[in-house]
């Protein structure tokens, strides 16, 4: 079994900083793709960055310029550098991977860390 936990959030100023970060842990595996995702109350949940397939990476729109996702490997661990935040930018961020492990292929959740922006 493996676990995606996100941790990094909180509340922040408009235009200030955070840096999420997201542990994945269990038994054997391989990350295949791994990503960052946001859900606004209301909204349906969006890609903000992400690693794809041989290591490409996409950001949204709302995203490019101001948010940087990196990896640590050797750690098992993906961050999500953001800067200038908004009030917009609150919502519940969550980390998602693909993860090879046991035989199979899944799909993991993180359990979301809540970042709140103030204007």
């Amino acid at each position: 079994q493996v676990q995606l936990v996100e941790s990094g959030g909180g509340l922040v100023q408009a235009g200030g900083s955070l840096r999420l970060s997201c542990a994945a842990s269990g038994s054997t595996f391989t990350i295949n793709s791994i990503g960052w995702y946001r859900q606004a109350p209301g909204n349906q949940r969006d890609l903000v960055a992400a690693f794809n397939i041989g290591g490409s990476i996409n950001y949204a729109d709302s995203a490019k310029g101001r948010f940087t996702i990196s990896r640590d490997n050797a750690k098992n661990t993906l961050y999500l550098q953001m800067n200038s935040l908004k009030p917009e930018d609150t919502a519940v961020y969550y980390c998602y991977a693909r993860i090879y492990s046991s035989g199979s292929m899944r799909s993991y959740w993180g359990q979301g860390t809540q970042v709140t922006v103030s204007s």
